[in-house]
């Protein structure tokens, strides 16, 4: 007999939180509004209740949530080396295995932000109070 342990809630939200900073702060310093916004049509990252089913035990929730980890990290570091490609690839084929879907390339993140400093719809406001 095989013990399973379902996946916690607290490990879905965090999945949710990591796609949700992919969306708002790593794609709007690479991609245009238009683009976030075909990816958004596209399902890029999307997670339905099916996805949640794929990754419904610990471990598998676990292994999305490292896989998100740790391409928000290489994408993060500006770093660009051979090794980061295959971790980059090997990761968003765990990503894909676990039915989310993820087109992008490691080389469309190997460049120098090109939308860094433009102002995007998708990006998070910098301060929440209004003066």
């Amino acid at each position: 007999m095989k013990v399973l342990l379902a996946s916690t809630h607290e490990q879905e939200d965090k999945i949710q939180e990591l796609i949700q900073y992919m969306y708002c702060t790593i794609f709007p310093d690479y991609f245009t509004d238009d683009e976030i916004e075909q990816f958004e049509e596209m399902q890029v990252l999307h997670t339905t209740t099916r996805n949640f089913e794929y990754f419904g035990t610990l471990k598998e929730a676990f292994q999305v949530i490292s896989s998100l980890q740790t391409l928000i990290s290489i994408v993060e570091s500006g770093v660009k080396k051979d090794v980061y490609e295959d971790m980059f690839y090997h990761n968003a084929r765990i990503l894909q295995g676990f039915g989310m879907f993820f087109p992008l390339s490691y080389d469309q993140f190997s460049t120098e932000p090109a939308c860094k400093h433009s102002l995007s719809i998708y990006s998070r406001a910098d301060n929440h109070l209004l003066i």
